[in-house]
């Protein structure tokens, strides 16, 4: 039986290559790179060889903020940059596809960590993983939900279903509850959409980590009355079902009640996994950001009544983003692709699709399967 500190070693201790002297380069200066990215990865020791943005002397001041040691006037010359052998890149998804167009023109090139969502839509995710298969570059994509605690922590519970001392047992009912209120960024006034491709993507993608690529998806989306830009998908309600029995829900209320208008606040995330041996809940620390609340867990099972409670110190922002960026250098050294690889993450972006079209055609989806290119 895994143990409580065998659990909080496992989710919280994240491999690291050991190589850490490639040579990184960073495209983007905004929330994501500057106060999660680049922290993580000089808590790491990883060699970021310099960075890029639109914005030169903004990029000036995160590069002196993180010791960045060159800076560079737009992306194209930090592309053309031979010393730079893996990408980082946190643009706006309807950005992604053009800087990785140029990018795999580069032989230089090995490795490229995509912001989540793979580009605006399936149909651009797929031309972005088909660019760098052709060109033999190993992409991997920022779902760094997977890499928080709490998620980790339960993807090892359920993984231990089909042991000689199962914890979780056959998952029967999984669910995610969000109640918060995200930072939407500027560029999303021109998207039309909201919520699901930015935050429900999350969700989505971390129930197909823990149970795999789900059969078909009902949603419904609600306007958000806060945001005062147009959009389909505010608040997002989602059912995924799994030919095996298994249901998920998830809730991803941005609205939460007038908390910022002068009510009372309610805010945060749970999880919840009953199985037919036991059954995991736990906490996402963070809607709680810039204060450090980590994640939690708790769980329990047949002839273990009382719930058992690790805890860490490590909080999913910034600690866990190194996670995607060590797991593709990693994958660089090995002979295994990285596990939350390009091919994979396309079922993410077709389950996102999927989503948007079930709320239009107000019906359930059934989602492929097989290879997506």
């Amino acid at each position: 039986m895994l143990s409580a500190e065998d659990l909080i070693d496992s989710a919280c201790n994240l491999p690291l290559p050991q190589d850490r002297s490639i040579e990184i380069g960073c495209i983007g200066t905004g929330f994501i790179m500057a106060d999660c990215h680049l922290p993580a990865y000089r808590e790491a020791n990883l060699n970021v060889h310099g960075i890029a943005g639109r914005d030169f002397s903004k990029t000036q001041q995160v590069a002196h903020r993180h010791e960045v040691k060159k800076v560079y006037q737009n992306y194209l010359e930090l592309l053309d940059d031979t010393e730079v052998k893996v990408l980082d890149i946190a643009v706006p998804p309807n950005a992604q596809l053009g800087v990785i167009r140029e990018a795999v023109k580069r032989n230089h090139i090995r490795g490229i960590l995509a912001q989540k969502p793979l580009g605006s839509d399936l149909a651009e995710a797929q031309e972005i993983v088909k660019l760098c298969l052709d060109r033999n570059i190993t992409l991997a994509v920022n779902q760094n939900m997977r890499f928080d605690q709490s998620v980790r922590a339960a993807k090892r519970l359920i993984e231990m279903q089909s042991s000689s001392a199962p914890v979780i047992g056959k998952p029967v009912l999984a669910t995610i509850d969000m109640r918060a209120i995200p930072h939407w960024m500027p560029w999303q006034r021109e998207q039309g959409w909201l919520t699901c491709r930015i935050m429900s993507i999350h969700h989505l993608d971390t129930m197909r980590y823990w149970f795999g690529n789900p059969s078909r998806v009902f949603a419904s989306f609600a306007k958000d009355p806060r945001t005062d830009f147009e959009h389909i998908d505010g608040i997002g309600l989602y059912i995924l079902e799994y030919e095996n029995g298994l249901r998920c829900q998830i809730c991803d209320d941005v609205w939460t009640g007038p908390a910022r208008e002068g009510s009372g606040s309610d805010i945060g995330i749970h999880w919840r996994i009953e199985g037919t041996d036991g059954l995991a809940k736990g906490s996402i620390g963070w809607p709680s950001y810039p204060q450090r609340t980590p994640s939690t867990i708790d769980y329990t099972f047949i002839g273990n009544p009382d719930w058992i409670q690790p805890r860490w110190d490590k909080v999913w922002f910034p600690d866990a983003f190194i996670g995607p960026m060590a797991d593709l250098l990693i994958s660089m050294e090995s002979t295994r692709s990285p596990r939350i690889s390009g091919l994979d993450n396309l079922h993410t972006m077709a389950l996102v699709d999927a989503c948007y079209e079930s709320a239009r055609e107000k019906k359930a989806i059934e989602l492929p399967a097989g290879d997506l290119v």
